[in-house]
């Protein structure tokens, strides 16, 4: 075994056993359930990132390849196409078959297969290559996996944790300051050194005016200001289509926030707490940041822009729940929230999808949505850098977004 394979082969059982232990605090209920149909089921997410594998790999590379089950080809297909049918996304949760168990064997004998033809095949680049996106894909369920339970969970009047260790109280906040930005012609994109998905691509030149980035993220407890003062009565805040949704009654405040008589609380999957004024506001809208941005005499900053300032600033990695910012200059880039951007979500110049099925991962998706940048408290370690695009509809809340304001 070379030192690359053996490499990637250890990455692999890693990101593997990351799925697994992300479900061990789970019931099988818990696995089993989903809550809204953005959502899925733990179990879902198991065996989607082994279909991934089996499907993308093994199918066309294995020798003499058979199926573990041909019906999982249907029922764990997410959204390809070029694959075939697909089960209703909506109605995952309805999946009580295959059992959470038969999705474990499922995923060790797809594993064990596909370590065997990686030792097969120590030199061949576009499996290593294949092999990789699907590990990345994987660390985009894991998040998933976080996520999707948070919302599962905060649907029951009990609000169970998901981990039983304690939120503890931040300290006082740095002050918002601003960082100036002085601009000029910017390269944008991923830099051809290590991994980055297509969308990220390819490299180009963007010209920025002279800016200035808030130097943390929102807080609860400036966000709380907003909602106050009227903030979610006052049209003139708000996009047309985000007014909407606080005329139904759909946006009244950040997702997870619960008040109980005098008392205001945030739903965490360390279950619900007393808010924390000094961390990051989370589980908001593009219309919500945005309405609060314009509120504040400020703007959100276009996808350049935070990538132009994010060069230099360093990975964090978070835990569960955002942190408070506890230092000063440019803060928080990585490892609390994603930060909404005013950028949709569209190809770079020159973009052009991979040929197959494997070129819908991204390019398909881009109409609609809206860019965030940075990476979560979710986000595995590893998996963020400063050229990555995130993208979803702008009344997207059950992710760990959150808000940093420009100018």
């Amino acid at each position: 075994m070379g030192a690359s394979e053996h490499r990637l082969s250890t990455a692999f059982e890693h990101v593997r056993e990351r799925s697994l232990h992300l479900a061990e605090p789970l019931g099988v209920e818990d696995c089993c359930a989903q809550s809204m149909p953005d959502a899925s089921p733990v179990k879902w997410h198991l065996a989607h990132t082994t279909w991934f594998f089996e499907t993308f790999i093994l199918e066309p590379r294995e020798p003499g390849f058979q199926p573990h089950d041909p019906a999982f080809r249907v029922l764990f297909n997410s959204y390809y196409n070029g694959v075939g049918a697909k089960h209703p996304r909506a109605q995952r949760g309805l999946l009580t078959r295959p059992s959470l168990a038969a999705v474990h064997a499922y995923r060790a004998d797809v594993d064990a297969r596909l370590l065997r033809l990686m030792a097969s095949a120590p030199d061949d680049a576009e499996l290593a290559a294949l092999v990789e996106l699907g590990l990345q894909h994987e660390q985009q369920h894991q998040e998933l996996i976080l996520t999707d339970v948070k919302h599962l969970l905060s649907r029951n009047p009990m609000y169970p944790a998901y981990v039983d260790s304690p939120l503890p109280a931040s300290g006082p906040v740095e002050p918002l300051t601003w960082i100036a930005f002085d601009g000029g012609l910017a390269e944008i994109g991923h830099g051809g050194d290590g991994f980055a998905f297509d969308n990220e691509s390819p490299r180009h030149r963007q010209y920025l005016a002279p800016f200035a980035l808030a130097s943390r993220l929102v807080t609860n407890g400036e966000y709380l200001e907003f909602v106050e003062a009227g903030g979610y009565r006052d049209p003139a805040l708000w996009l047309s289509d985000g007014w909407d949704l606080v005329a139904n009654g759909t946006l009244a405040e950040p997702l997870y926030w619960v008040r109980d008589g005098d008392r205001l609380r945030e739903f965490t999957l360390h279950g619900l707490q007393a808010l924390d004024l000094a961390r990051p506001v989370t589980h908001v809208s593009l219309y919500e940041a945005d309405a609060y941005a314009r509120w504040r005499g400020a703007r959100l900053p276009t996808e350049f822009e935070w990538e132009f300032a994010a060069r230099d600033a360093a990975l964090t990695c978070g835990d569960l729940h955002p942190r408070a910012a506890g230092s000063t200059g440019l803060a928080q880039m990585f490892g609390e929230c994603w930060q909404w951007t005013a950028s949709s979500y569209a190809p770079y110049p020159g973009f052009v999808p991979a040929a197959g099925a494997i070129g819908e991962y991204n390019g398909k998706f881009m109409v609609n949505q809206y860019v965030l940048r940075g990476s979560s408290c979710a986000t595995p370690h590893g998996h963020a850098r400063a050229s990555y695009r995130n993208f979803f509809p702008a009344g997207a809340r059950w992710q760990f977004t959150g808000i940093r304001l420009a100018r």
